[in-house]
């Protein structure tokens, strides 16, 4: 087990390295999830918003239209790098770019209208220290919006998908339950209000390359993948569209928005 510290050394390590590829990905650009994160953001024009992790800066590119400011934070000083440079490009001058610790966050209390995180926290290692950040700078009244892949709630598919993510992604600490985030949320004091599940289809080959990892290690990781019983192979949904040839499989992931007391 890595202390907190090499862990979050390795979620550097990798964004640094792979940093535009997460701009670009399509399942980060834009998807259902996003879309219904700034629908039902409640968005106005006086709010200040606070994206966690903002890794392409997807996020705060879509609330900063509709609010007074937005800050996106990140660990990986590259991401936020190339977070800046795509939406500077849209023509975005209302979001500001601060280096930090989604368990440490370098701001007041009682800050922000909005706390926003999307497909970041299973790369945290400390995820009850990051909720309770998160609820600290939340104003009275407002509200968090997290999105996040999860895991199933039988143990051996828990396992199998958090196993696969860690071997393709040595960043990944784990994808949690539903039941678990409930928990978590409920915990740091947050009154969690709806969860929304979408399911998720990853196309091998690409989940593999934004990852950076070696056509080696991809294809032992396909191979293994394949040699999974026929239960887990059905409730992932793996495509195959040769013997020997995993095209995709799928997975699951969900919007929780929950507020903060007044």
């Amino acid at each position: 087990m890595l202390t907190n510290d090499a862990a979050k050394g390795q979620v550097q390590k990798q964004f640094g390295k792979n940093a535009e590829k997460y701009v670009t990905s399509p399942g980060h650009a834009k998807g259902e999830d996003l879309d219904l994160l700034v629908a039902s953001s409640q968005a106005s024009p006086n709010m200040q918003v606070l994206d966690i992790a903002t890794g392409g800066g997807h996020v705060a590119c879509a609330l900063a239209p509709l609010v007074q400011q937005v800050t996106a934070l990140d660990l990986t000083e590259e991401m936020l790098q190339v977070a800046e440079g795509f939406i500077r490009e849209k023509g975005h001058q209302n979001v500001k770019f601060v280096p930090g610790d989604a368990e440490h966050l370098p701001f007041n209390d009682d800050v922000f209208d909005i706390v926003t995180c999307r497909i970041a926290a299973h790369h945290f290692p400390d995820v009850p220290s990051f909720l309770s950040e998160a609820y600290r700078v939340t104003k009275p009244g407002g509200r968090l919006l997290l999105i996040d892949n999860v895991a199933p709630e039988r143990d051996e598919y828990d396992q199998f998908y958090n196993e696969v993510e860690k071997r393709r992604d040595p960043s990944h600490v784990r994808a949690w339950r539903k039941s678990e985030w409930i928990r978590m949320i409920e915990i740091a004091e947050y009154q969690v209000g709806t969860m929304i599940s979408f399911e998720k289809s990853f196309i091998f080959e690409d989940w593999c390359k934004r990852a950076g990892l070696p056509e080696a290690d991809g294809r032992e990781l396909e191979a293994s993948m394949l040699c999974a019983p026929s239960v887990i192979k059905k409730f992932f949904r793996f495509e195959e569209v040769l013997p020997g040839k995993l095209e995709s499989f799928g997975g699951e992931s969900v919007l929780i928005q929950a507020s903060k007391a007044r």
